[in-house]
């Protein structure tokens, strides 16, 4: 499983030109699903975006989490960050997850997340979406489970 995560001031989700998701100060998380990620993957996942400290406390320094800030997080659903490029100029996408197991996870991660308290909003699962942020600081992580 992977994620990218990027500290942002606002972020949207909308779809056919309608809003919705929004979000305020807080997180826009892009999470790709791999064949043969678990549970387990997407616990060790949401644990992580909750209390990682990339949020600054008084002296500017990131000493702060997702969690201590009440921020909210918006997870969108982007099979893309399993695509590949080695080979050619159009990527696969064979590591990806099937779309029935990948939103299973999908949904089990943002639950984890309501879970430890964070306000949530989601993307379309497999709808083509315009994902729109402003990236504070900018502050954008890489994070994998494996």
């Amino acid at each position: 499983m992977r994620l990218v995560i990027q500290r942002v001031s606002r972020a949207k989700v909308t779809v056919q030109g309608a809003e919705i998701a929004a979000v305020g100060p807080g997180l826009c998380v892009l999470i790709g699903i791999a064949g043969g990620d678990s549970k387990a993957d997407a616990d060790y996942l949401a644990n992580k975006t909750a209390e990682l400290r990339i949020f600054e406390d008084e002296s500017g320094k990131f000493n702060r989490s997702l969690s201590e800030t009440r921020g909210e997080a918006l997870v969108v659903s982007q099979f893309t960050l399993y695509g590949d490029c080695n080979k050619g100029r159009r990527p696969s996408f064979s590591h990806a997850a099937p779309p029935e197991e990948a939103d299973a996870l999908y949904l089990y991660y943002v639950d984890r997340l309501k879970h430890k308290g964070i306000t949530v909003r989601t993307g379309q699962f497999q709808a083509k979406m315009e994902v729109s942020l402003v990236n504070n600081g900018p502050v954008t992580l890489i994070l994998d489970s494996k």
